[in-house]
């Protein structure tokens, strides 16, 4: 400070100026008053932030108190028992690579409508789904989905398509993001930047129309939205926030409305494939059996045999989109009794995820029996595997600008890989050959300064080879070596699975999904877990999950038993006990010693609840004047919380029940019963104030806290 005034001073003196010398004590007079402040504000962000380590203490929030803790089971059937008004259920398979809606008309449940083929498709490829794929206009419009919308940007000029914005697997950033919002984005195939929840709805929405418009074609007459109920599938180890996303994205499309949740379903995928597979009937499926030799034939040869002959048999009845689902129960499902135990494994393009149910007779119902669990073990792996091999061929900065400078061209490239892709048998013995764009050729002859060919001979990689057609040509050694890093990954997977007390005595392990197409897959499991348990794959294994969100959609009560993902909870005052208690946790009012951001569990991670089980706590204001009660929920993925400060918690909701204005003689000590219900995809909590019976309902939100 003293060489600052002295700096000053020689400056004032260069000046003659007895002003500036003036100017100079103020603003040094100045300068004191803002470290004063900067000390002042820096004192009061101390005690600030102690204090916001205590929620309730940084509220100031009178808070609420536990009267009589009780646990009650809901008797649902009466629930169950309402007559649904919807006409119609329409279920949404949003996947990561291809997706497809399905319906059927509740006076015909047995019935379930796939949609209309859908234009375009690619040779070999089922074409009962469209890809995931979306594209905007430069105006960031919606413009086409599905092969619509690749086909349309493939087609466009290279300097044109720049503008526009293509996205593609887009469903596996509400996986991998942690910290999923509102306000996440997703970049398109030109490095723009656009909100998720727009891309989402624009998705759903595209759907919605498909359906009614297929419905009122039908009908004859337009089809309402309000006659439809909404079913979307979601894998089951996504966490909380991403379900609610795609429920705030189909808000967004119009299927449903805050005001009326219940039109809108959301399914698990696993589950949606168990509730199919229960229909099954011996023509329905293909068993990867462990027994010995039949006719000749090993195991291992009839299983690339036995799903192709299945897929012709798909193939041939594909023009009829209508499929009957007896109301009975299915041979495989004749076998099962009270409490055997099956495990349902959807292997998509994103997510493998897995749950383990049991066998309720005589209904047939079916209880969780271990928390649904998996990883990103989609085929998306082997597309990457792909992409790794074509960096260390051509060099990682030249994959990385082509992406950039030419994404129709890319996109062009990873679908010619898609169906070689599917290609891929164990017994295979002829190579795959993959057809490389034109711009691809010669852009890396721009890039380089010497041709594809020659990139191929330099990067000593023996087992791809390349065409004078214009091919890269992979021998089959090669295309096996791409799937084994993601399979790998759910065979161990799977086998931790099986090492759980609660996976023991398992009968039937059901492959379903996309992936589970791949005779490698099949192969690989058949191999590891045949001697444990039977291995069964649908014949129309790709649809599995669509139409079992159907049956879901119609009856929903058809899983009565879940474990739920997380613990839940409300933060609590409670008595100070000293020695029990940590001492920054006291808090006093009014003479009263109380305990600060205690959790109150309403039920613990993992722990199995019954469809439409409300747990009821009882509370009462600390205050016993207070007027406007605020109840804050918590979650957590351990099962031990004690604080609502603790790592992990996350708040992810409110209760606010405003008492304003009611009856004044109401005693002292109020009841505020608080109940969350447990059981269904989604949790549900709700306070009544009990001597007025005012009350507040709210669902669980994770998106917004």
């Amino acid at each position: 400070m003293r060489g600052l005034w002295n700096l000053l001073s020689f400056s004032a003196g260069l000046l003659h100026q007895e002003k500036w010398i003036i100017l100079c004590k103020a603003a040094i007079l100045f300068y004191f008053c803002l470290l004063t402040l900067k000390n002042f504000c820096f004192l009061l962000d101390a005690v600030s932030t102690s204090a916001y380590s205590s929620p309730a203490k940084s509220l100031g929030d009178p808070g609420i108190t536990p009267l009589s803790p009780s646990h009650i089971v809901k008797d649902s059937d009466a629930e169950d028992a309402v007559e649904q008004l919807f006409l119609v259920v329409v279920a949404i398979d949003f996947g990561t690579t291809s997706s497809g809606y399905a319906y059927s008309f509740t006076k015909e449940p047995e019935c379930i409508h796939v949609m209309r083929r859908w234009e375009g498709g690619d040779p070999g490829v089922s074409n009962q789904k469209t890809p995931t794929t979306i594209l905007l206009t430069p105006e960031r419009k919606f413009h086409s989905f599905g092969y619509a919308a690749r086909d349309f940007y493939h087609d466009l000029d290279p300097s044109e398509s720049k503008h526009w914005l293509y996205f593609e697997k887009f469903k596996m950033k509400l996986h991998t993001t942690s910290n999923l919002t509102m306000e996440t984005d997703l970049t398109a195939a030109n490095g723009k930047k656009v909100k998720a929840l727009e891309i989402f709805a624009y998705a759903l929405q595209f759907f919605k129309e498909q359906a009614l418009k297929e419905l009122s074609d039908q009908a004859g007459s337009d089809f309402e939205n309000t006659e439809v109920r909404w079913v979307i599938t979601v894998p089951a180890i996504w966490k909380q926030p991403a379900k609610q996303f795609m429920r705030q994205a189909a808000y967004k499309a119009g299927m449903a409305s805050p005001e009326n949740p219940e039109q809108l379903i959301i399914a698990l995928e696993p589950e949606a494939a168990s509730i199919y597979c229960r229909k099954l009937r011996l023509h329905q499926m293909i068993e990867l059996s462990s027994r010995a030799p039949v006719n000749g034939y090993s195991p291992s040869d009839t299983i690339g045999t036995g799903f192709t002959q299945a897929k012709e048999h798909v193939r041939r009845n594909r023009q009829s989109r209508t499929f009957l689902v007896e109301n009975v129960i299915g041979e495989i499902w004749s076998e099962l009794e009270e409490g055997d135990r099956y495990i349902v494994v959807d292997s998509g393009g994103g997510t493998v995820d897995m749950t383990v149910h049991q066998i309720r007779l005589p209904e047939g119902h079916l209880k969780e029996l271990y928390k649904a669990t998996g990883g990103p073990y989609g085929s998306l792996g082997v597309d990457y595997e792909f992409e790794k091999l074509l960096c260390k061929i051509f060099g990682e900065d030249f994959i990385e600008q082509f992406k950039i400078k030419r994404p129709a061209a890319w996109v062009d490239l990873m679908i010619a890989f898609e169906s070689r892709k599917r290609a891929a048998a164990p017994d295979r013995t002829n190579p795959l050959n993959i057809t490389l764009p034109f711009s691809f050729i010669d852009y890396y002859k721009k890039f380089r300064g010497h041709s594809v060919e020659h990139a191929l001979r330099k990067s000593n990689v023996d087992f791809v080879k390349w065409s004078s057609q214009g091919m890269l040509r992979m021998s089959p050694d090669a295309m096996n070596a791409l799937f084994k890093p993601t399979i790998d990954q759910i065979v161990q997977h799977l086998s931790d699975v099986f090492d759980k007390p609660e996976v023991t005595n398992v009968k039937f392990l059901f492959l379903v999904g996309g992936f589970a197409e791949s005779p490698l897959l099949q192969q690989a499991v058949q191999s590891a877990f045949g001697s444990r348990c039977r291995v069964i794959i649908p014949q129309d294994v790709g649809l599995t999950i669509l139409k079992g969100a159907v049956l879901f959609g119609l009856d929903p009560a058809v899983i009565k038993v879940r474990r739920s993902p997380l613990t839940y909870g409300v933060g609590v005052l409670n008595r100070f006990v000293e020695g029990k208690h940590p001492p920054e946790k006291l808090l006093i009012k009014d003479g009263t010693r109380w305990c600060t951001d205690v959790f109150d569990k309403f039920i613990s991670a993992d722990q199995s609840v019954a469809l439409g089980e409300t747990v009821t706590r009882s509370y009462t204001p600390a205050k016993p004047s207070q007027l406007v009660i605020v109840i804050n929920i918590y979650s957590s993925e351990q099962d031990n919380v004690s604080f609502i400060t603790e790592s992990g918690v996350k708040k992810c909701g409110t209760l606010r029940l405003d008492l304003t204005g009611t009856d004044a003689s109401v005693p002292n000590r109020r009841e505020i019963k608080t109940l969350m219900q447990f059981g269904d995809t989604e949790i549900k909590a709700m306070a009544i104030d009990v001597a007025t019976s005012k009350s507040v309902k709210v669902g669980i939100d994770f998106l917004n806290y």
